[in-house]
């Protein structure tokens, strides 16, 4: 690429950018809706982005559910290895993920694709409002199918922490809940068993790391409403959510602001909160 590797975050600008280039640019989009899990291809398969293939959260971008592992699981990486392939990612090969909520399905198609070891991936600043606001066209066309190889793997490449490690670390590691303040509270609990946190962890709703029209806030401000959390414990900070796919948003908004090195923690409180005997603390 002629420009700097892309690694968090690619404006609308840059996307056309680049897009104008002769270089193959793989294009995923994400949109997704919790309560209609259909919703976001339906949408896609209206408007998307020209050459944008679908990523659906619960069949490309999560595992098999066992009722104890968190309701979106990691998938297999060898499947999603084999899935990255169709889409035409391939390591050098640039990828922009969107969506139209604010961006946390493409968060989590982000973090996948970094897990899998692929760099050269960003997220949409802004999704699929902010590129049709630019005037850019949207397409209702489906790009054609492609054959070609699994992605190639090799050792994860980000961060993971299991609810066993989690639960002997609590009260050492810095705990990032991304869900929305009054579930942290355990005042609702709309989509699993059980109401409130994780013991020890912090707030940070997702949707703060954006500003009114939908983009990302800038970094230095990122960096500075993080640093304020108080995070230095010493070790990575641990991200979580109701199911691990919100989590990735801050942790994107993290490494934007130039903080990196934080860990996931895939099952996050629906995974938590299946296990009776782990600690649940609210309010």
């Amino acid at each position: 690429m002629s420009q700097a590797p892309l690694r968090t975050l690619v404006s609308v600008a840059e996307l056309s950018a680049l897009l104008r280039g002769d270089e193959r640019v793989v294009l995923l989009d994400c949109g997704f809706d919790l309560a209609d899990a259909q919703a976001g291809e339906r949408a896609y398969g209206a408007a998307h982005l020209p050459g944008a293939r679908y990523a659906h959260l619960d069949r490309d971008l999560s595992g098999a559910k066992t009722g104890r592992n968190g309701r979106h699981p990691l998938p297999d990486r060898r499947t999603l290895a084999q899935r990255a392939g169709t889409w035409g990612v391939a390591p050098g090969v640039p990828v922009v993920c969107y969506d139209a909520q604010g961006g946390p399905y493409a968060a989590r198609a982000w973090w996948l694709l970094r897990w899998l070891g692929h760099d050269a991936v960003a997220v949409l600043d802004g999704g699929r409002q902010a590129w049709a606001d630019a005037g850019h066209v949207l397409s209702s066309a489906q790009p054609d199918g492609i054959t070609a190889s699994p992605y190639p793997l090799g050792e994860p490449a980000m961060p993971t922490i299991d609810a066993e490690r989690l639960l002997a670390s609590l009260g050492r590691s810095a705990i990032l809940d991304a869900r929305a303040a009054d579930r942290y509270r355990g005042e609702v609990e709309p989509l699993d068993a059980v109401a409130g946190h994780i013991p020890g962890a912090l707030n940070r709703f997702f949707k703060n790391n954006l500003q009114p029209d939908g983009r990302f806030k800038p970094a230095v401000q990122l960096r500075t409403e993080y640093e304020s959390l108080g995070l230095d414990s010493g070790q990575a900070p641990v991200h979580q959510c109701g199911s691990g796919v919100t989590a990735c948003h801050n942790l994107l908004a993290m490494e934007h602001a130039g903080l990196y090195g934080s860990v996931l923690y895939p099952g996050s409180w629906s995974e938590w909160c299946a296990d009776p005997s782990r600690p649940v603390a609210v309010g």
